[in-house]
């Protein structure tokens, strides 16, 4: 006999985001978080500042966007 097994595979679509920056913008940072699994949010070291890096916390925490702290 033939057994056929099926798996499922899932894709994480992740994106980086509160980068606002002068060459960047963040004003599509929240559809972004309509399509994307997972998302990192700045902290302010290389891109983002306090207004944007908040922006995504407010936005998340206002949709359906699971959290994951790491």
């Amino acid at each position: 006999m033939l057994y056929l097994t099926l798996e499922t595979m899932e894709i994480n679509i992740n994106c980086d985001l509160g980068e606002k920056s002068k060459h960047h913008s963040n004003k599509y940072d929240p559809d972004l978080l309509e399509i994307v699994n997972s998302a990192n949010v700045a902290c302010g070291y290389h891109a983002g500042d306090d207004e944007s890096m908040n922006q995504v916390v407010q936005i998340s925490s206002s949709s359906n966007f699971k959290k994951k702290w790491c």
